[in-house]
């Protein structure tokens, strides 16, 4: 693995500034760079770049994320600000929509700790819980 990663190292050395931008933003070599420590860019700013993707979608829903940081844990802790914060009849999707550019950017983020989400309310105003903490595992894996 070491002179598979030296190897791509030598590669991106080569290439260019340019080359490796380009590398960088591609779906399956990006994997491979974050994988060998060689992405160009932190975690903390593909992080940041994922948010700000992110952000015109949470306008539509007057909200908006701050990030608060990324402990040594792996854990990208989010606040939600606006009228975003509290709002349960978007929460599921709100983070959804969070946690997918996040991991696409960074896959090696380990959680997401989003702050202010409220889960979704079912009949009465009550939160719902997700299917996974009622199920019961089957045997094999299986549903």
């Amino acid at each position: 693995m070491e002179l598979y990663g030296a190897g791509l190292s030598r590669v991106l050395e080569l290439a260019g500034d340019a080359v490796v931008a380009r590398l960088a933003d591609d779906e399956l070599v990006r994997g491979l760079l974050i994988l060998h420590d060689l992405h160009p860019l932190s975690t903390m700013e593909r992080v940041t770049a994922a948010l700000e993707r992110v952000r015109p979608y949470l306008g539509t829903h007057a909200g908006d994320v701050e990030l608060l940081g990324i402990g040594e844990d792996g854990v990208a802790r989010l606040r939600l600000k606006g009228t975003c914060d509290g709002c349960p009849s978007s929460a599921v999707t709100v983070q959804q929509a969070i946690e997918r550019e996040i991991l696409t950017a960074a896959p090696e983020i380990a959680a997401i700790d989003v702050q202010g989400m409220v889960p979704d309310a079912g009949p009465g105003g009550r939160p719902l819980l997700p299917l996974e903490a009622v199920e019961c595992p089957v045997p094999g894996g299986g549903r």
